[in-house]
């Protein structure tokens, strides 16, 4: 009976201390992963009120924090039950190595994500297509991926090494973009009138920049006409309305002008045929 009691004295002070530490360890970890929570809501938040943070920045930021938190929590718990951290960096340090040289595709993804931050020739909100035939508006660029999503709503993802190694025709950068609308006039038409009509037409919509001034000018000879090209600058947000009013607009303006339709027309010639009714050779 003694022997059991002084066993049990022996027992009770570890068996505290473990408890002890396995409260102070969850407690460690649940405060740990609520800070990190607490902080992406904060990085998310202060992204959204200052201006001058760029929105393609915030995924990719917001990931880096929590994870760091997160580790340096699991490390800390881990020190409550007496592991060697330095020992343990050193491991993982060594399979990060190994895990690194194992996903190197992966890796390229992160330095391509990275540059893509640096150097931004893509943003959120903007418009872009690549080389690949890939186009979309830019939603996100992630630690390992990018997002679009395409006109008719459908989202794309690429991983950051395909858009960093395609040519980027970004669409949204530049604050004006010009328009050129080609319009054939019939032969039978007086081309000076034509000319002067659409210049009109062109002149006195909203829409159009007044600098650099719109252009008409006569740039190739068809079948079914001579070909103008009508060509102006206008805001980059607006270039698809004023495309789709200015098609409408033109064909009623000179319809209604007394110009004809540029149709095709095909003429054919019979061949002269001998007496009898057999063609001539």
């Amino acid at each position: 009976m003694n022997e059991y009691l002084v066993s049990l004295e022996t027992v009770l002070p570890r068996l505290a201390d473990g408890a002890i530490n396995i409260v102070l360890a969850l407690v460690i970890l649940v405060v740990g992963w609520w800070i990190s929570a607490l902080l992406g809501r904060w990085v998310r938040r202060a992204a959204t009120r200052s201006p001058r943070i760029d929105p393609t920045i915030v995924p990719m930021f917001y990931t880096v924090v929590v994870w760091a938190v997160r580790i340096f929590t699991v490390i800390a718990v881990l020190a409550r039950f007496g592991v060697q951290t330095a020992s343990l960096i050193a491991v993982l340090g060594a399979a990060g190595l190994a895990v690194g040289l194992a996903l190197q595709n992966t890796l390229q993804n992160i330095a391509a994500g990275i540059m893509l931050l640096m150097l931004r020739p893509l943003r959120a909100g903007e418009y872009v297509a690549l080389s690949s035939g890939t186009e979309g508006t830019v939603a996100e660029v992630g630690l390992f991926l990018c997002r679009l999503v395409q006109a008719d709503g459908i989202q794309i993802t690429l991983p950051n090494s395909v858009v960093w190694n395609a040519t980027i025709t970004n669409y949204s950068r530049n604050t004006t973009r010009r328009l050129d609308i080609p319009v054939t006039v019939h032969y039978d038409d007086d081309l000076d009138a034509a000319l002067q009509r659409l210049t009109e037409i062109v002149g006195s919509h909203p829409l159009v920049q007044k600098e650099p001034a719109p252009q008409v000018k006569v740039v190739e000879y068809k079948d079914n006409g001579t070909v103008v090209n009508v060509r102006m600058w206008c805001n980059a947000a607006q270039y698809w309305d004023l495309r789709w009013d200015l098609f409408h607009q033109i064909r009623l303006t000179m319809s209604q002008s007394g110009f004809k339709p540029a149709i095709p027309i095909r003429e054919i010639q019979a061949a002269p045929q001998k007496e009898g009714g057999a063609p001539a050779a």
